[in-house]
């Protein structure tokens, strides 16, 4: 199919009308949003954080690719709930209170989408317990949290504890990130996982779900 090409091409390229133009006409042609998925916006994700580690792509190009993958999503998922069609894997996304930066988050949460993931975007500075009630609503398998300046990382850790004591911990894995946070960190404080860049953060989930 055409469209499947064109799809990939629009988003890898970050062209975000593009990208809509061509899911619309693939919806119109009888495409199902499951395949389009999977087989454009996937790879073209991944393509994406190729270049970004190869320092081929930078922040820009990454935000512009997300916009696109979401250009298109905005079509496909209202078709995949009307037809009962569900993502594999759900993952609630926020930066963490009192940290009002959201660019590290965003590219991450489309980053996830584009690789096949549901995402709950929770925005930035949200609370311990908006985490832990998102958990409760949602049921995400993970629970990725971001920090970009260093006097909020702490509400990594009292998210944690604030998962351990409504008895949520168990049923999640946490996986933690933002420029001042390190592996050494995310162990000291009993996350699951850690990862420095957007890329990074979609193999980590990846391997943390293949582990549970």
């Amino acid at each position: 199919m055409a469209q499947i090409q064109e799809l990939y091409d629009a988003i890898l390229h970050g062209n975000a009308k593009q990208a809509h133009a061509v899911t619309q006409a693939a919806i119109e042609a009888g495409a199902e949003p499951l395949p389009l998925i999977s087989e454009s916006m996937m790879p073209a994700m991944e393509a994406v954080g190729r270049l970004f580690e190869e320092e081929e792509y930078f922040v820009p190009e990454l935000l512009l690719a997300g916009r696109a993958m979401k250009s298109a999503m905005e079509l496909l998922r209202p078709l995949m709930t009307a037809s009962g069609q569900k993502l594999s894997t759900r993952v609630v996304i926020g930066t963490v209170k009192g940290d009002l930066h959201d660019i590290g988050k965003n590219i991450v949460a489309s980053m996830l989408e584009g690789s096949g993931f549901e995402v709950i975007d929770l925005g930035a500075d949200v609370s311990p317990e908006n985490f832990v009630a998102a958990v409760e609503e949602r049921k995400p398998q993970v629970v990725c949290m971001s920090a970009l300046l260093t006097v909020t990382m702490p509400a990594m850790k009292t998210t944690i504890e604030a998962l351990k004591n409504a008895g949520l911990r168990t049923q999640v894995k946490v996986l933690i990130g933002g420029a001042p946070v390190t592996s050494q960190y995310a162990k000291e404080i009993g996350a699951d996982g850690y990862s420095e860049n957007a890329s990074g953060a979609v193999s980590a989930v990846k391997n943390l779900l293949a582990v549970a």
